[in-house]
């Protein structure tokens, strides 16, 4: 190995590491360390108390020296704090407590290969409290990619019992889980909230503070029960109806089927294929917008109707033709395409002549808001989409034409 390279020459000795070399920084036992019943002091390397952020720099430079991290449940650790000896050198810290509990290789592996748990709760479908958590994680893409701090997701939906409810509590603080939950029932939440206190486990009750909110706003009561108990929904109601119908209509005009009907829609999205027009439609369709979605295919006339429609309500989706091609090749081998048929369907000279061809169209329909989808989750472009929509219907202020989104 060249002289040059970095020294591991600071992890502390032990019968498995020889031949130490000169350090190249400060030794690794000169900072706080955490003692474990299950390994010795010098096998560590967390600090024990202190800001997240610390413990995160502390578990980086244990992992980076070679150091096996130590996983501690909240149940079973506890705070000790060692006498200060009178030789202690005057310019090192004070003491600061330090955590004993249970652990062992098991527990390391563990820590390395799941990372840490989310425990979502909901007395429904769990779709509020799945989505709200994925919305938070999407806030730390920058350490999830890389897996500098893995996470792991449980849903436990249809909760309506304290006995369960326990029982998940329970295993959360066995596993050192976070807990976040929607419980519609106030003696749920609350219990929620105490078994938590009680087993020191972090919790975040996403949906009652949201609901007393409300509550207070609007002078009334809640019902405390989740959507979609007996006796908490109202009659089928005209938007139930709107939302069915534009779903039926939709389905009917996927792909550029009965083009005799754009003129029904409330929305139409033209686009080459694998710009995700069908389930954009289907997205925008559950939202109660009857949609219609043409294709753009070099060779094939576009049906009149489209430029017949309200220009108002069609949408141009373009994509970046080297995702295109991506997306293509995987498409053409899942159908089973020849060679020769999938050479041309995702060959790189004929995505960009067709992309260019669907910019000819719109570039002559300036009208038509062009839609960037790439990187794009179709809630993305939906969102887009319907704030266009809704500007336009209501008349107001917009951007200039023709720009891309």
């Amino acid at each position: 190995m060249p002289s040059s390279t970095l020294s591991w020459s600071n992890i502390p000795h032990t019968p498995n590491y020889q031949n130490p070399r000169p350090r190249t920084r400060p030794p690794f036992s000169s900072y706080p360390l955490i003692k474990n019943q299950s390994s010795s002091d010098s096998a560590t390397g967390r600090k024990a108390k202190g800001s997240a952020q610390l413990n995160r720099w502390s578990r980086a430079r244990a992992l980076r020296s070679g150091h096996k991290l130590e996983r501690h449940s909240n149940r079973a650790a506890q705070v000790v704090m060692e006498p200060q000896s009178p030789n202690t050198p005057t310019d090192r810290a004070s003491p600061e407590p330090v955590l004993k509990g249970r652990g062992g290789d098991d527990d390391v592996e563990t820590e390395r290969t799941t990372g840490k748990s989310i425990y979502m709760v909901s007395d429904g479908t769990g779709w509020t409290v799945e989505h709200s958590v994925n919305a938070a994680l999407g806030q730390f893409t920058h350490c999830l990619v890389d897996r500098v701090c893995p996470v792991n997701t449980h849903l436990f939906s249809g909760i309506d019992d304290a006995e369960r409810l326990l029982e998940i509590v329970k295993q959360a603080a066995k596993e050192g889980a976070m807990l976040v939950y929607t419980l519609a029932d106030p003696f749920m939440a609350e219990s929620a909230k105490q078994a938590c206190r009680l087993w020191g486990i972090q919790s975040n009750d996403i949906l009652g503070p949201l609901t007393e909110a409300v509550a207070s706003h609007l002078g009334v009561s809640p019902s405390g029960l989740p959507r979609g108990a007996f006796g908490s929904n109202l009659p089928l109601s005209e938007e139930y109806f709107r939302r069915i119908e534009a779903i039926e209509f939709t389905i009917k005009q996927d792909d550029g089927a009965l083009p005799q009907n754009l003129k029904k829609a409330d929305i139409v999205l033209a686009g080459v294929s694998r710009t995700g027009k069908t389930p954009l439609s289907i997205y925008l369709a559950q939202k109660g917008y009857k949609v219609a979605n043409v294709p753009i295919v070099m060779g094939i006339g576009l049906p009149k109707t489209l430029f017949e429609a309200d220009p108002e309500k069609v949408f141009g989706l373009t994509i970046n033709p080297i995702v295109l091609q991506t997306i293509r090749r995987a498409r053409a081998k899942s159908l089973g395409f020849s060679d020769e048929m999938r050479s041309t369907y995702s060959d790189m000279d004929y995505v960009r002549e067709e992309l260019e061809f669907a910019g000819k169209i719109f570039a002559q329909n300036p009208t038509w808001p062009v839609i960037e989808v790439t990187g794009k989750a179709i809630e993305e472009s939906a969102a887009v989409i319907l704030r266009l929509y809704h500007d336009r219907k209501h008349k107001c202020s917009m951007p200039r034409i023709s720009k891309r989104y």
